[in-house]
């Protein structure tokens, strides 16, 4: 640990799947001298990918942390999965990073994991440069991921160096290094990657031209953000190396622009420039701003209800809306002098006690210490610091401070998004937000011995992620459990076999639909009942309509013509937010819009309760009569194929209810965007590996809901 925050970067590795995040992180590792020797993905040797189901399928599937040190620099590096069904570990893994780096592939581009992960860093304000990769392999093409990292992700990005060649050693040209446009040198690197010696020589006389017209580019773009730069380029005056790497430095900090660099991480080329370029352009903590939360001791007990995962109901109107006051905002600089405030953001579990992932915003943590979860209104036992390396404890330590990454045993009631404060200053910052699951398939026990032992398995299972859902259906008695993906169920499932040893059958994956409605109406709900001999009346009129909030759930709102006493509207608008959560058939209810237009009170017979009935038949009765919709999800699919298996794939799809928006070329391989329906989706890897003679791609990420067929509706009537 680092007491100077300008000397730390807490960064992470993302990208698309094979891209190659972890061979770079596993290169940093060994050119940093952490390691005596690289790990390879392909032997399952790589440090971050500790788990044996990532060994086996030579994928991360886990978040991993490792720290390691860079030209005095401590570098906290989480390497992050690229697979769709893991986003989950993104997300939480770019809420609390100060910055990125994004690898793509020189002959894929940029996928469609590319551009989830590059809209997350948006979310997350998150400074970040790209590294191309893999600029060795057969049909890498430098300019061409240069340009659709700008076109398909709205970027600036800003090249400091280009490559020296491309593709394998058997071409005219192989790629053999790279030139630095800020220093005009060629870098090699000889001993390829069991070396760590990088060697500067002058550009060759031949590559001369090309670099030139590259740095011309660079400095056109930097002097957009300097005026000292600006007036040197346009005297023609030397421009000091110095100046160029303030300008990047600044410009990239505020995510002005994204400095490009490229290698080949398997062969170790471009990795230690790469590392210099996190030191120099990626931002220390101190560079942030303060981090902001809500008092939850203030007006509107701020934080209350936080930590809703997906379909989260919004109120508007008038008074009684149902939406809880705002509170104070706070704000906590990164300064350890500052009192104590971290993010939960990772929780794996240990028979000595659970391991929680938490960074630290400001102030300090000492072990063997109490602080407050403000959201629970809970104290915590901080019994142990530890250090993580990879998804392990590493080093127990005495204290930490803002800026760090750590690992805390000792906390029993907090989970992932929550926060952690000085007792005496309390602090509730927002939350991480996570996707809803999109499939979900029933799960048992072979003996009901085990049952027991199940439940206590999932429970932790979903503690640990929280795009995992366990629930119990109570008309059949099944436990059903729900995920991002296909892979991620089966890896859940043989979870539970190698690490709980509990053999578990599953039944057929089902698809997580929503419901909707087709009409706008009027309805009145009515109670008027004898209930152990007390009389209830009290009516409620609504409007029910679609709304499309572009994939939210339900709106309620209230429009009363006169009205009605706070408590009384209260207790409606609850309910309506209650009973808005499921629909006709059952499945959660999104893009409707439903406001409260008339209540109506009795003199004496008026109650609570008389409101809520009223106000439940009011809303099923609206939305039977409105006409129930069913919502599937759809997925973005990007295919990439050789031509000559281009007509198979088209025709698989269209029986599959795709449609096919665009279709490319790149390089030797056609790539088609499509979009299809989750249902028929399902085992279409291994259709597609049979159609294209295994040398088809795919990835699919979740689009949007779309109305179902209608026989699939009258499947549920």
């Amino acid at each position: 640990m680092t007491n100077d925050l300008t000397k730390l970067r807490n960064i992470g590795i993302i990208a698309h799947i094979d891209a190659g995040k972890t061979t770079v992180t596993e290169r940093m590792l060994y050119v940093s001298g952490s390691k005596h020797r690289a790990g390879e993905v392909d032997r399952g040797t790589t440090t971050t990918d500790d788990d044996v189901e990532e060994a086996e399928r030579g994928i991360t599937i886990y978040s991993a942390c490792v720290a390691f040190a860079w030209n005095d620099v401590q570098i906290n590096l989480i390497d992050t999965p690229g697979h769709v069904d893991f986003t989950a570990e993104v997300e939480r893994s770019l809420r609390v990073l100060d910055g990125a780096v994004i690898v793509f592939s020189a002959r894929e581009g940029v996928e469609a994991q590319s551009e989830t992960v590059w809209r997350q860093a948006n979310k997350y304000h998150v400074a970040r440069i790209a590294f191309i990769n893999k600029l060795d392999r057969e049909g890498a093409d430098f300019e061409a991921v240069f340009n659709d990292i700008r076109e398909r992700l709205d970027a600036k990005p800003v090249a400091l160096q280009i490559p020296i060649g491309l593709g394998p050693a058997h071409v005219d040209n192989p790629f053999r290094g790279v030139i630095d446009l800020i220093d005009e040198k060629m870098l090699t690197f000889p001993a390829g990657k069991e070396g760590r010696e990088v060697v500067t020589a002058p550009i060759p006389e031949e590559l001369a031209d090309h670099a030139a017209l590259w740095r011309e580019e660079l400095i056109g773009e930097l002097s957009n953000y300097s005026d000292e730069l600006m007036e040197l380029a346009l005297s023609e005056e030397p421009i000091p190396a110095k100046l160029i790497r303030k300008v990047l430095r600044e410009a990239t900090v505020h995510q002005q622009i994204q400095p490009v660099l490229c290698g080949s991480a398997l062969h170790g080329v471009g990795v230690q420039p790469l590392l210099d370029g996190v030191v120099d352009y990626l931002p220390n903590p101190l560079e942030k701003p303060p981090v902001v939360g809500m008092d939850p001791t203030g007006k509107g007990a701020a934080g209350k209800g936080k930590g809703k995962k997906g379909g989260r109901r919004k109120a508007e109107g008038g008074e009684g809306s149902g939406e809880a006051g705002e509170g104070l905002k706070v704000s906590r600089k990164p300064d350890p002098k500052e009192p104590f405030c971290g993010l939960v953001f990772k929780i794996l579990p240990y028979k000595t006690g659970d391991l929680s992932w938490v960074r630290i915003y400001s102030g300090t943590l000492k072990g063997n210490s109490r602080v407050l979860n403000p959201g629970k209104d809970k104290k915590e036992n901080v019994a142990q610091l530890w250090q993580i390396h990879a998804s392990k404890k590493d080093e127990q330590l005495e204290s930490a401070q803002a800026g760090d990454i750590v690992g805390i045993i000792g906390l029993r009631d907090s989970v992932t998004g929550d926060t952690l404060c000085d007792t005496r200053a309390p602090i509730v910052l927002e939350s991480i937000e996570f996707p809803e699951t999109v499939i979900s398939m029933a799960i048992e026990p072979e003996s009901t011995a085990d049952k027991k032992k199940l439940a206590d398995s999932l429970e932790m299972l979903r503690k640990q992620d929280p795009t995992f859902t366990a629930s119990e259906n109570e008309e059949t008695g099944q436990t059903l459990i729900g995920g991002m993906g296909e892979l991620h169920l089966e890896v859940i499932q043989h979870r539970l076999e190698r690490d709980f040893k509990l053999n578990v059958k599953v039944h057929n994956p089902r698809v997580s639909y929503r419901e909707t409605i087709k009409n706008k109406v009027e309805v009145e709900g009515e109670c008027n009942r004898l209930i152990n001999g007390v009389q209830h009346s009290a009516k409620v009129k609504l409007s029910v309509e679609p709304f499309d909030t572009r994939g939210g759930g339900v709106t309620i709102g209230n429009a009363l013509d006169h009205g009605l006493p706070p408590e009384m509207l209260a207790v409606v608008l609850e309910e309506l937010e209650t009973a808005g959560q499921g629909g006709v058939l059952g499945f959660p209810l999104m893009r409707i819009k439903i406001r409260l237009l008339r209540g109506e009170m009795h003199e004496t017979d008026s109650t609570e309760i008389a409101f809520r009935m009223a106000a439940f038949l009011a809303l099923d009765k609206g939305l039977r009569e409105a006409g129930t919709v069913l919502l599937e999800p759809i997925m973005k699919l990007e295919i990439s194929t050789p031509d000559a298996h281009v007509g198979d794939l088209v025709g698989d799809l269209q029986q599959r209810r795709a449609i096919i928006h665009q279709t490319q070329t790149r390089g030797n391989l056609t790539v088609l965007h499509a979009e299809a329906p989750l249902k028929e989706l399902f085992g279409y890897s291994s259709a597609m590996r049979s159609l294209s003679q295994g040398r088809a791609n795919c990835s699919m990420t979740p689009s949007t809901y779309a109305e179902a067929p209608e026989e699939e509706l009258k499947k549920f009537l």
